[in-house]
């Protein structure tokens, strides 16, 4: 058998895998859709806010909506389950098989990504339908820093599977690394409101930087070149720290 063809059995398997996990399909799937929802519910949340420029808090909302499908996706749900398939020694077993133990972490953060991304559709989509929210008026742009987000997401959830000794670990780290995310994606403050130092200092983390190329293009703007250029420099760095430190055992 081929190793393409082992390579989508394994695909397909994480996929099954993780249709039979209603807590990842709910936390990534549906959790940043029903956040929006119940902050849009609020009337003053449906209110123009001077201190947004004019935008009501929905609607500086629905990229913070975005990114934490994305934050939790590579956080949560990928270093918890790579290192439970290292700690059990299913990795080490792997490796003595046709299938390439590499093949499977292809396969999780694919699953992972694919359900991150999949994730951001669905709260536009909702964001539009429910509250009249304008949907990205630059929307290659929105999609360029939207993938440069998830691939260092992803980049962040290799390296904390790759710190990770036990999947008790992981979840603790992935826990920790969490909140400050959260926090440099707006999800208690957008962006747009925070005081002008703690704004520039955000945007040199990925989240933050992130969150300020999502506006720049659902406000009709190209992302500006420091924002995509903050991704793509730490998705490089993260890479290359989660392939220094891996370990298959």
């Amino acid at each position: 058998m081929s190793t393409d063809v082992l390579d989508t059995a394994v695909l397909r398997t994480e996929i099954r895998l993780f249709r039979r996990e209603p807590g990842g399909i709910f936390w990534i799937l549906l959790f940043p859709t029903l956040l929006l929802v119940i902050l849009g519910s609020i009337p003053a949340f449906r209110e123009p806010e001077p201190s947004l420029g004019g935008l009501r808090p929905v609607d500086a909302y629905v990229p913070v909506a975005v990114l934490l499908g994305l934050i939790v996706g590579g956080l949560q749900a990928m270093p918890v389950t790579l290192t439970g398939y290292r700690e059990t020694g299913i990795l080490r077993r792997m490796s003595t098989t046709p299938v390439r133990p590499a093949a499977l972490l292809t396969a999780q953060m694919l699953v992972s990504g694919g359900a991150a991304l999949l994730s951001a559709p669905v709260t536009l989509a909702a964001g539009r339908l429910a509250f009249d929210v304008t949907l990205p008026r630059q929307p290659f742009g929105y999609l360029l820093a939207l993938l440069l987000a998830l691939l260092g997401s992803l980049a962040l959830g290799a390296v904390l599977s790759a710190l990770s000794r036990t999947t008790k670990t992981a979840t603790a780290v992935g826990s920790a690394a969490l909140f400050p995310a959260m926090f440099c994606a707006g999800v208690w403050l957008p962006v747009e409101a925070m005081p002008d130092v703690l704004a520039g200092i955000v945007g040199w983390t990925p989240y933050g930087a992130a969150a300020q190329a999502l506006n720049e293009a659902a406000a009709g703007d190209w992302p500006g070149g420091l924002h995509l250029g903050v991704l793509a420099a730490w998705t490089l760095l993260l890479t290359a720290a989660a392939a220094r430190w891996f370990r298959w055992e």
